[in-house]
């Protein structure tokens, strides 16, 4: 480190969950009984987590299958913010937060039927940027209200469409068909505000 330089303290916020634990679990089961084929000869060596190998010789790592057992169930989070500004719940809820903005981004284009578009100007793609997230936010409130992926969704909703018919001068609304499936959406966005 060079001199003038403050050393940065970081912290580490545990958090444990018995669903993390069970996934664990099944993680280093898999992982185990790879190793344990690759050790007896079954299959091809690969790269696995709990093998040691030692020139030809190939057994099973029992220390780090340990290892990962006591630590099952565990994740950390590591900031720079002192405890006195951020409290570990308020971390992880950060970490959270953070995931939920990722996992957005990682939604498929096909999810929405979107298409690459290039724009050339600055006030088409701020428009684009304003659109697109206006979706974004939309999206995902209405999976929060309902707890159905936006893919499930669009999916469900599409078919639901009313139409106006204008005929000998006068207009007709013919409300939409709406199967049970898309009632239980709607009615959940409705309960909650939505």
């Amino acid at each position: 480190m060079g001199q003038g330089r403050k050393a940065r303290r970081c912290r580490v916020v545990w958090q444990y969950k018995f669903s993390r634990h069970k996934h664990d679990d099944k993680s280093i089961n898999a992982l185990m009984d790879k190793a344990e084929r690759v050790a007896a000869g079954e299959i091809p060596l690969k790269r696995t987590r709990f093998l040691k190998v030692a020139g030809a010789t190939k057994t099973v790592d029992q220390a780090l299958i340990d290892r990962a057992r006591r630590i099952a169930g565990l994740k950390g989070y590591v900031t720079n913010v002192p405890a006195s500004q951020m409290t570990g719940q308020q971390v992880v809820d950060a970490y959270n937060d953070l995931y939920q903005v990722e996992l957005s981004f990682r939604m498929a284009k096909s999810d929405l039927k979107a298409r690459t578009v290039f724009h050339h100007l600055r006030d088409s793609i701020e428009t684009h940027l304003t659109i697109v997230f206006a979706a974004l936010a939309v999206s995902r409130r209405l999976q929060a209200a309902t707890g159905v992926t936006i893919k499930k969704l669009v999916q469900t909703l599409r078919p639901v469409r009313s139409a106006v018919v204008e005929t000998n001068g006068q207009r007709f609304t013919i409300d939409p068909d709406i199967p049970p499936p898309a009632q239980r959406i709607l009615d959940a966005i409705t309960a909650t505000g939505h």
